[in-house]
């Protein structure tokens, strides 16, 4: 069988692969947050005709006889590269500019996520959630003495505080803190949103819903911080990050990986012409 009629059939499969993860990225150009991958590919094992050898005082060296046997997928990398803030005008909507992602927990099975999407909201219990209901973690109380679900309510209110008042509005700082006011002019700190950043994001396994899993294998640099210390962005309030997606480059890189398709099917074609011309041989 001829090593090029494989050699196409990789090709068609590999491009087939890249067709599917472009198709994604232009699917997803209105999603917050989403982050916009690439396939990187490498050549196949290649059949050794011939080894290479070394020169000596008689001879000299000669070079390896190789056969290639297509291409394979090395790799699905996401690009992690900064969105476009979109101003909404909703406080609990939140966006990273720079660095860092949010933490999300499952309250029912305790897993935690995280997520570049901030289209968050305030359930009837004042919990801060995403719209599945999984809670953003952080500082829960106006020390910074207690991390887990981030609430914003008039718990915590100072003792000086008319014990009559209610709670009125909230604000949320570019540090994340977050601030409370109440009916008699009374502001306090709530607690504070906390964000997480990865030596190795590449390492993280995207779970739907914008969410990733996989932190450990991501190497986190440290444990959940502020915003806008080790290294971290800071968060806009009343703003979402919108996709990286440049549909520009993602319709430029349909068109190469249609033609290289088309190239490879050309190469199956030739392959079973010239099998057929063999064949004919005997006849």
């Amino acid at each position: 069988m001829l090593r090029s009629l494989s050699s196409g059939v990789s090709g068609i499969q590999q491009f087939q692969e890249q067709m599917d993860v472009i198709s994604n990225n232009i699917a997803n150009v209105n999603t917050t947050g989403f982050k916009s991958s690439r396939v990187e590919f490498a050549d196949s094992f290649s059949a050794t005709l011939r080894g290479s050898s070394s020169a000596d005082g008689s001879a000299s060296g000669t070079p390896a006889i190789q056969v290639g046997s297509g291409v394979t997928t090395s790799g699905i990398k996401n690009i992690f590269t900064q969105g476009a803030l979109a101003r909404t005008g909703y406080q609990t909507d939140l966006a990273v500019d720079g660095d860092g992602f949010f933490v999300v927990r499952d309250p029912v099975t305790a897993t935690q996520y995280v997520t570049r999407a901030g289209d968050f909201r305030l359930d009837a219990s004042g919990y801060l959630t995403n719209d599945t209901g999984l809670h953003v973690q952080g500082y829960s109380d106006g020390t910074s003495s207690s991390v887990g679900d981030v609430k914003i309510d008039d718990t915590g209110r100072p003792a000086t505080s008319d014990p009559a008042a209610t709670f009125v509005s909230f604000s949320i700082s570019p540090e994340g803190v977050i601030k409370v006011r109440l009916s008699d002019a009374t502001e306090y700190t709530r607690g504070q949103i906390l964000l997480q950043r990865f030596s190795d994001p590449q390492a993280l396994q995207k779970e739907g819903l914008n969410l990733y899993s996989g932190m450990g294998a991501a190497g986190p640099l440290a444990a959940p911080s502020a915003p806008q210390s080790n290294g971290l962005g800071r968060i806009e309030s009343g703003a979402l990050e919108v996709s990286n997606v440049d549909l520009a480059n993602e319709f430029a890189a349909m068109i190469t990986t249609q033609r290289a398709f088309q190239a490879n099917a050309r190469i199956i074609t030739t392959s079973d012409e010239m099998l057929q011309e063999l064949v004919a041989l005997k006849r």
